[in-house]
């Protein structure tokens, strides 16, 4: 698609500054370039939809009760008015578009989305234009399409929901500051003063997955972000405590159907298959 002369992204200071909410279009978009540091914007919320586009690099998309991964090629949507927080990797860009209530056919929850090549150009298209863009013009058109467009995309499963339940706050922190961490069931409840069987109905309950399900889930929500982020395989299998890294790459290609290398390959080239 032809572009007109792209605009400078946005720096974290900017993107805070904006408020999409003052926009009275049924679409906008910026970009957001991190630099060797990476960003991370507090908890916030807006009356738009937003949904997170990454296009190097990944983004972690906090709320309340859950986690979500956006590797490259992918996008979470956060619905009206939910409280979340945006954490992008050293040197990543990503695009944000806020979508109007109601404007399009869009998960009421949130949700991680496969991007294809074409929303994924209509998007940074968008983000090149000027916001308050002529409602009934060429980039009104063109916003009309791009949302029938996302209303098709299919969702994912990259996400790890955490529960606001005190003890279970306390292992998913511990877990996420040391993912090596291998202590058994048993022992994370002699570490919060709970049986193992309460803590695993706990666990159930709280976040629909079994302990071991969602410690899996939580390596891979860190192996996306840190394989975005260009780490090499070998160091993220040691990190997160695996004996070789041929285990690491089964565990990833048993829960996301592709070893790393070929899933982010595919991710790049835009194929799902």
């Amino acid at each position: 698609m032809a572009s007109p002369k792209s605009s400078p992204a946005r720096s974290l200071e900017e993107s805070l500054k904006f408020d999409p909410d003052t926009v009275h279009r049924i679409a906008v978009a910026m970009r957001l370039d991190a630099r060797e540091n990476g960003v991370e914007a507090p908890m916030h919320r807006h009356s738009k939809g937003q949904l997170v586009l990454a296009l190097h690099g990944g983004v972690t998309c906090v709320v309340p009760d859950g986690l979500w991964m956006v590797p490259p090629q992918c996008a979470v949507w956060i619905p009206s008015g939910v409280l979340h927080s945006n954490r992008v990797t050293a040197n990543g860009r990503v695009c944000f578009l806020f979508v109007e209530t109601d404007a399009a056919s869009l998960p009421d929850q949130c949700c991680t989305l496969a991007i294809t090549p074409l929303v994924r150009e209509l998007i940074e298209h968008l983000a090149n234009l000027p916001p308050l863009y002529a409602v009934d013009g060429p980039t009104g058109r063109l916003a009309t399409v791009l949302l029938d467009e996302l209303a098709q995309m299919p969702v994912e499963n990259l996400h790890l929901p955490i529960s606001n339940h005190a003890r279970l706050r306390q292992i998913a922190d511990a877990l996420t500051n040391d993912p090596a961490d291998r202590s058994t069931l048993a022992e994370w409840g002699q570490r919060v003063a709970m049986s193992e069987r309460t803590l695993a109905r706990l666990v159930k309950n709280e976040t629909g997955m079994t302990f071991g399900r969602w410690r899996q889930q939580l390596h891979i929500v860190i192996a996306l972000q840190r394989l975005s982020a260009g780490a090499q395989v070998q160091q993220v299998a040691e990190d997160l405590g695996y004996e070789s890294v041929t285990a690491f790459i089964t565990m990833f290609k048993k829960a996301l159907g592709k070893p790393p290398a070929r899933y982010f390959a595919d991710r790049q080239n835009g194929h799902d298959d």
